[in-house]
């Protein structure tokens, strides 16, 4: 009998900073927050956010992974 997966994607992403955390996380290790997704899409990961352009434009504070876009 095949094994069927709970989730279709690795991480869910917190709905007020974005960051993707594991499904077993209960509250946003950035924020604060108990409210998660798991309706997003697309992946930024940000290691240097003191030289990343594109973490200054996303007014990301906090390495780690970011979702792009979620759907509440």
């Amino acid at each position: 009998m095949p094994v069927r997966r709970r989730h279709t994607k690795p991480f869910k992403a917190c709905t007020k900073c974005k960051y993707l955390v594991p499904h077993d996380v209960e509250r946003c290790p950035v924020c604060g927050s108990e409210s998660f997704t798991e309706n997003w899409s697309g992946m930024i990961v940000v290691i240097d956010i003191e030289n990343s352009e594109v973490a200054k434009i996303l007014g990301i504070k906090h390495p780690g992974r970011y979702a792009i876009k979620i759907g509440i």
